[in-house]
Formats: structure tokens, sequence, C-alpha cells
């Protein structure tokens, strides 16, 4: 098992939006967090990731307390949320190289995975001029660069077209077929990934 939490519960603003909740997470394993707008989802996600407190609750990384191995799971983990962690300033090309530098990654052909990804011809271009769709995928990007296991993603379809959604699903199979888990929202049909989907839905509390 890669990564299990239990018992979690969270309370924003004197208001309980899940409690209980417990996941399981193996190599191969696609979990979506499924829910009414306000359920929780966004929440739930950034607990998963180490990035808010459960009110209650647990989280393990191979069977390790979270607070015991926190540097470790950050190093297995790539979190993308609502906001796309694209430097608007930088262009596409120069975001890639960021990255890598980041998680001290050896130089590859970005220009070929800009090409790949359906930018070739905008990677010298500011990010912040790009359309949301494009975006988009200069975010999506770092899941073709990251060495992370664990990849937990908000709303990884938006704005993106039929034929990005279908090529970002083919990658998440690869990922999964390569030992890797995925946890993520999302409001788009996964048929694709319905061999391997799991569904975890949150009940919207008032």
């Amino acid at each position: 098992m890669l990564f299990n939490a239990t018992k979690l519960s969270c309370v924003r603003q004197d208001r309980i939006l899940f409690t209980d909740v417990d996941i399981q997470l193996s190599a191969g394993d696609i979990l979506q967090i499924a829910g009414r707008n306000g359920a929780g989802k966004s929440s739930l996600l950034r607990i998963l990731a180490g990035l808010s407190e459960p009110s209650e609750g647990a989280l393990r990384f191979q069977g390790v307390d979270l607070t015991k191995c926190h540097d470790d799971y950050a190093a297995n983990l790539c979190f993308i949320g609502h906001l796309s962690g694209v430097q608007g300033q930088l262009t596409a090309l120069e975001n890639l190289q960021f990255w890598r530098a980041c998680w001290q990654l050896k130089p590859a052909d970005d220009w070929q995975l800009l090409a790949t990804l359906g930018l070739a011809g905008l990677e010298d271009i500011p990010c912040q001029h790009l359309s949301a769709g494009q975006q988009r995928r200069v975010s999506l990007a770092r899941l073709w660069l990251t060495p992370a296991r664990i990849w937990i993603l908000d709303e990884p379809f938006t704005a993106l077209d039929q034929s990005a959604i279908g090529q970002l699903q083919s990658h998440f199979q690869q990922h999964c077929a390569n030992g890797g888990a995925i946890i993520l929202t999302t409001h788009q049909p996964l048929p694709m990934l319905a061999a391997q989907l799991r569904q975890l839905e949150l009940e919207y509390r008032w």
C-alpha cells in the first residue's frame, strides 16, 4: 500500500464538511473524489497532499505516519490544484526548466514534450499570453516530468479539448502501469480508466 488515511474529518468555519473518511491507495489505483460543489472535495485533496491539517484522523505513507515522513512523502507527490502553478511571466519552456531544477532532474528534450502536448510554436511565449487551455497543458506537463508515484489532481481536465483529455487519460494509464497511483476530482467522464477507477463520494452537509 502506498498511502492510507483513516477517520479523516474536516471542519471549516464551524461547518462540518466530512467525517470518518477512510482511503487506501495502492500502486495502480485511480481514486475519484466525487460530490456536489461545497461537499469538501478540494479540502480533502489539500489534506491528502499534506497542505492542510484534518480536524481529526491520520495519514500514512507506506505505513508511516505522515508527521514522521513528510519529506519522503513530498518527494513522492505531485499536487496540481485549481491554480495552475504556472509562472505567467515565464515561457512554457522556462516553466519546464524551472520544474526540472526543482526536482533536480537531468535536462531533456522539453521542446519535444511541449510539441507532444500540442504547444509547438508556443514554447517562447510568456504563459500569461496563452489561452486557458494552453496554460493548463503547460501546467500538466509536470506529469510527464515528475518522478513522483502519487498524483493528487484537482479538476485536471479543466479547459482541455477532447484530444487533450484523451491524451491525459492515456498518460494516467501509463503512470498506473508503472506502479503509480492517482487521486483526482473531475466532472469529466473517464471511460478509458473504468477498469482501474474507484470512487469516493462526499455527502453534502448543510
